[in-house]
C-alpha cells in the first residue's frame, strides 16, 4: 500500500512539473527568449538541511551518490560504505578533530556553525588529498581561514520538528579591511522545550570568530576560535514490548515526573572549544606552507541514575516489565505490570518522586566515615542519586601542511603532526535527591552485597568516603595519548591519465593515569601505567584513464596499520590499568574502481569498492546472566569485510527539469572467528580465556546495507524549486550478541533443539520506503540585497513502524533466549525543517 502511494505522488508530482515545463516553454517561445540555465546555489538560496543531521557534513560533496546518502539515508542510520566515522578523517583548517580516544568524529563539537563551516573540501573514499593521508572513508576538510570567506552578512531562522524546534543563526564577514586585516563572525541559537520524542529538551548556543592579518604579500598570521556549548535532554532505546505497552515506537525510558514536571534523568552537557593560530606562507616558487598551533579543551559528559541497596528504578528494566512476570508464571502479577503499563504514564517512566521518598525516610549509622567531622555518626545516607559521567580534555598540538607546485604536471605535498592528548574521566555527584551524602564504595567488590571492605573502596586513600555533590565518585583517571605523524603525496596529470600515491608514518604512544587507589586493584591502579607503544604506516596510490572528454575510469588502492584506540584496549579502565592481550595494530586494505560520465545532461559514476579490517578488538562491559556477575567481555582478531557497488546519476531532461538516481548495494560482514576473553570486573580471574566466536559471515548489523533514491526536480526561472524523492531501505540486521555465538552458549542445548537456530540466527529487519520533499524560493531584492526559504519535509508519508536498526542485547540468559530481547531504534515520522533567511553585501 505504501508503495502505491509513494509511486501515486511520484507520478503526480513529475505531471505537474512536466506541465509546468510546458507552459514555461510555451511562454518563453511567444517571446523569442532563451531560456537560462539557473543554479540555485549563486542565486543565494544557501539550503541549511544539515542543521539537523550529523551525516550533513558530506552533503555539500559533488559526488552525487555521497551527498544524497549523507543527508537522505542519515535518518535510517546509514553509513557510507558501511564505515563508521573513524574511518574518515575530519579536518577544520587542517586540524584534525576526530576524537582521539575512540578515533570517531562528533559533530556537535561544531554544531550550530553551519555557515561558518559550510566551504569544505571533501575527498571521498581512497583518494588524493594535499591536507592528510586520510583512511579508507578519505578526508574531508572545513576552511576557517578569515580571507576565504566572501564580504557580507547572513541572517536565518529555522522552524523545525526534529531533535530541536527553533533555530537562529547570523554570519558577518568583512572582507578585506584596511592595513589587511579580516573578520569573521558567527552565533546561533538552538532550542526546544520539547523534541520529537517525548521528555527530550534542546538547549545550544555555538560562536566562531576568524581573525586574519595580511603582513605582506607572502605572511599573513590567523586565529580561529569556536565552540559549541549545549544542553540535551536524551533519549533512550528499548525493547519491543516497552513500544507496544506504552502505544509509540518512541518511548522514551529516560526521563519521568518530579512535582508535576518532566524531568529527564540523562543530560548530555558538553562545551569544547577550540582555538588555532596559523601562519600562512606564500614561499617563492609556486611553494606554500601553513601552520597552525590549536588547543582543544573543555568539558563533556553526561547525567545518569546510580542506586545502592535498592531496586532498579529504570521502568524498563526487565524486572519491571510484565514478561518477567510472565516467565515465571506469575500470571497475576503479569496482569497488574501490564495493566499499569498500559494504563498509567507515570508507571511507565522514571519515578522521581519515590526516589526521593527513599533518601529521607531512614537515617544510616555509618562508621569511620572519611568526608565529615567524627565517626559513628547517624545521616540521610542517598540510595539513589544522579550522576555526571565527565569526559573533560585538554588538546595540545601542532600541523603543518606543505604544497609545491613542481610543474604543470605534478603536484607536491607533504605535512606534520604533533598531537598531545589528556582525556580526564571521573564521575560527579550531580544531585542527591533529598539525601545528605553518597557513600563511595561499590557494594558488589566483594562479592557479598552490602559490605564495607577494603576491597569495596573506590580508593583506599580516602576509605568510606561520604561524597557530596560536587564531589568525584566510583573513578578518576586519565588517558594520556600523544600522537607523531608525517605524510607525503605527489599526483601527476598528463593528457590521458593522472595517477597519483602517497605515504604515511606516525607513532603513538599512550598510557593511563589513575587518580584513585581502587581497593580491587591496589597496585594498577593508581599512578601511571605502562606506556603502549605503536608504530604504524600507510600508502596509497590511485590512477585515472581518461577515454574522452566525457569518461573517466578510476582505480585506488590504499594499505595501512593504525594503532588500537585508547578506548578499546584497557580490560577495565575505570579500576585498573590492564590492557587487551594480545593488544595490536589494526591493518586496512581498500580499494575502489569506478567509471565517471560527465557531459552536459548527464552525470553518473559507478563505483564498486572493498575494504578488508584485520585485527580489530571489541571490549565491552555487562552484566553475564550466566555467569552471575558484571564482567569484561574481550575480542581480538576481530576482522571485518565492506564490499559493495554504488552508483549516482544525474539526468537533465529538460533546462528546468532534472532527474536524481542513486543505488548502493553493500555486504558488511565479519569474516574471521575472534579470540573472546572474559573477565571478571571485580577481580582478576580470568573467567574465559581462548574462547572462539563463531562469527564469520555473520553481517555487520544496525544500519541498511542497500538503499536507494529516486527523484524529480524543478528549477523555475522565476527562482523557486522543487524536489520530490521517493527512498528504499533494505537489508537491515541487527548488531548481534558474540557471546551467542560460541560453544559455550551452544553447549547447552542438544543438537536437535529447536532453541539452537533461534540462539545463532541473526535477525533481518523489514524494508521500508519512505518520500521526502524539499522546495524553496529566493528573491533578488536589489543589488546585493537577497531573501529567500528553504522547506524540507522528511519522510511525508509518516511512516513510523520502521525499524532502522537494533541490536541484541549482550545480557542474555541461554535457558530463555526471550528474557533479554534486541533493542530496536524506529525513524522519525514526518519531520519539516523550514529556513528563512536574509543575505546581503
Amino acid at each position: 500500500m505504501r508503495n502505491r502511494y509513494a509511486i501515486l505522488i511520484i507520478f503526480l508530482v513529475t505531471s505537474f512539473l512536466l506541465q509546468a515545463q510546458q507552459d514555461t516553454l510555451r511562454k518563453d517561445l511567444e517571446k523569442d527568449v532563451a531560456l537560462p540555465v539557473f543554479n540555485l546555489s549563486s542565486l543565494e538560496t544557501n539550503d541549511d538541511r544539515e542543521g539537523q543531521n550529523i551525516s550533513g557534513l558530506l552533503q555539500s560533496s559533488q559526488d552525487i551518490y555521497v551527498s544524497t546518502a549523507g543527508y537522505t539515508f542519515g535518518p535510517a542510520r546509514f553509513r557510507i560504505r558501511g564505515y563508521d566515522s573513524d574511518n574518515t578523517a575530519v579536518m577544520i583548517n587542517g586540524v584534525p578533530v576526530n576524537d582521539v580516544e575512540s578515533g570517531w568524529a562528533y559533530w556537535s563539537a561544531w554544531g550550530g556553525l553551519n555557515d561558518a563551516l559550510r566551504n569544505k573540501v571533501i575527498n571521498t573514499g581512497v583518494a588524493p588529498s594535499s591536507i592528510a593521508f586520510g583512511g579508507p572513508g578519505g578526508v574531508t576538510n572545513m576552511i576557517t581561514r578569515a580571507s576565504a570567506f566572501a564580504k557580507g552578512v547572513k541572517l536565518s531562522y529555522s522552524l523545525a520538528n526534529r531533535s530541536y524546534t527553533n533555530r537562529l543563526m547570523v554570519l558577518g564577514a568583512t572582507g578585506e579591511l584596511k592595513n589587511g586585516w579580516y573578520l569573521v563572525v558567527s552565533g546561533s541559537r538552538r532550542w526546544a522545550n520539547e523534541g520529537y520524542i517525548e521528555g527530550t529538551f534542546y538547549d545550544a548556543w555555538s560562536y566562531f570568530i576568524s581573525v586574519e592579518k595580511k603582513i605582506s604579500d607572502k605572511h599573513s598570521i590567523g586565529f580561529t576560535g569556536y565552540g559549541s556549548p549545549n544542553k540535551r535532554g536524551r533519549a533512550g532505546v528499548s525493547v519491543q514490548e516497552a513500544y507496544d505497552l506504552s502505544g509509540t515506537n518512541y518511548y522514551n525510558p529516560y526521563w519521568g515526573y518530579q512535582d508535576g514536571e518532566v524531568r529527564n534523568a540523562r543530560i548530555g552537557n558538553y562545551h569544547q572549544p577550540m582555538l588555532m593560530l596559523s601562519h600562512y606562507w606564500k614561499m617563492s616558487g609556486n611553494k606554500n606552507l601553513n601552520t597552525t598551533a590549536y588547543y582543544n579543551f573543555g568539558r563533556g559528559g553526561s547525567t545518569a541514575l546510580n542506586w545502592t541497596e535498592a531496586a532498579d528504578p529504570r521502568p524498563d528494566y526487565y524486572k519491571n516489565l510484565p514478561s518477567y512476570y510472565y516467565y515465571r508464571d506469575e500470571y497475576d502479577k503479569y496482569e497488574s505490570a501490564r495493566n499499569n503499563w498500559l494504563n498509567s504514564k507515570e508507571h511507565r517512566q522514571i519515578n522521581w518522586d519515590n526516589m526521593y521518598f527513599a533518601n529521607s525516610k531512614y537515617l544510616y549509622p555509618v562508621d569511620n566515615a572519611n568526608g565529615i567531622k567524627g565517626n559513628n555518626v547517624n545521616i540521610y545516607r542517598s540510595k539513589y542519586i544522579v550522576e555526571d559521567r565527565r569526559n573533560d580534555k585538554s588538546h595540545l598540538g601542532l600541523v603543518s601542511n606543505f604544497k609545491f607546485k613542481a610543474s604543470e604536471s605534478l603536484n607536491v605535498s607533504a605535512g606534520i603532526n604533533v598531537s598531545l592528548y589528556k582525556g580526564f574521566h571521573f564521575n560527579v555527584v550531580e544531585d542527591l535527591l533529598g539525601g545528605e551524602y553518597w557513600l563511595d564504595i561499590d557494594k558488589y567488590a566483594s562479592g557479598e552485597p552490602f559490605t564495607i571492605t577494603d576491597e569495596s573502596q573506590s580508593d583506599l586513600n580516602n576509605p568510606n568516603r561520604l561524597a557530596s555533590e560536587g564531589d568525584k565518585i566510583s573513578h578518576d583517571y586519565t588517558a594520556n595519548v600523544n600522537k607523531y605523524g608525517a605524510f607525503f603525496q605527489e599526483e601527476y596529470s598528463f593528457n590521458k591519465i593522472d595517477f597519483y600515491w602517497g605515504a604515511d608514518l606516525s607513532h603513538t604512544t599512550f598510557w593511563r593515569t589513575g587518580h584513585m587507589k581502587n581497593g580491587r586493584f591496589p597496585g594498577n591502579s593508581f599512578g601511571d601505567s605502562e606506556k603502549q607503544n605503536f608504530t604504524n604506516y600507510g600508502f596509497k596510490g590511485g590512477v585515472t584513464y581518461k577515454i574522452n572528454g566525457k569518461n573517466f575510469l578510476k582505480g585506488n588502492g590504499m594499505y595501512l596499520t593504525r594503532a588500537p584506540v585508547f578506548r578499546n584496549s584497557y580490560v577495565s579502565p575505570r579500576t585498573r590499568d590492564f590492557v587487551v592481550d594480545p593488544l595490536r595494530n589494526e591493518k586496512i586494505l581498500s580499494g575502489d574502481m569506478s567509471f565517471v560520465h560527465r557531459s552536459l545532461y548527464l552525470k553518473a559514476k559507478l563505483s564498486a569498492y572493498y575494504t578488508q579490517f584485520y585485527d580489530q578488538t571489541w571490549a565491552r562491559s555487562f552484566y553475564h546472566e550466566d555467569l552471575n556477575t558484571f564482567v569484561n567481555y574481550l575480542m581480538t582478531g576481530v576482522d571485518q569485510l565492506n564490499a559493495g557497488v554504488e552508483l549516482g546519476v544525474e539526468a537533465s531532461l529538460t533546462q528546468t527539469i532534472s532527474l536524481l538516481g542513486v543505488f548502493g548495494k553493500g555486504q558488511f560482514i565479519y569474516n574471521s572467528r575472534p579470540d573472546v576473553t572474559i573477565v571478571r570486573d571485580n577481580d582478576e580471574k580470568i573467567i574465559v580465556e581462548g574462547e572462539k566466536a563463531y562469527l564469520k559471515n555473520y553481517y555487520v548489523g544496525g544500519m541498511p546495507q542497500t538503499v536507494g533514491s529516486f527523484g524529480v526536480k524543478y528549477s523555475s526561472p522565476r527562482y523557486w524549486f522543487m524536489q520530490v524523492k521517493v527512498n528504499y531501505f533494505d537489508d537491515i540486521y541487527l548488531d548481534l550478541n558474540p557471546a551467542r555465538r560460541t560453544d559455550n552458549a551452544v553447549a547447552k542445548f542438544s543438537s536437535d533443539d529447536v532453541r539452537v537456530e533461534e540462539l545463532l540466527d541473526q535477525n533481518e529487519l523489514e524494508s521500508a520506503y519512505t518520500l521526502d520533499l524539499f522546495g524553496g524560493k529566493s528573491w533578488k531584492l536589489k543589488d546585493n540585497y537577497y531573501a529567500g526559504f528553504t522547506l524540507s519535509v522528511n519522510n511525508l508519508l509518516d511512516i513510523k513502524d520502521f525499524t532502522s536498526g537494533g541490536f541484541e542485547q549482550l545480557r542474555f540468559d541461554p535457558d530463555n533466549i526471550d528474557r533479554f530481547p534486541p533493542k530496536y531504534f524506529y525513524m522519525y515520522g514526518r519531520t519539516f525543517f523550514l529556513n528563512v533567511y536574509f543575505r546581503f553585501r
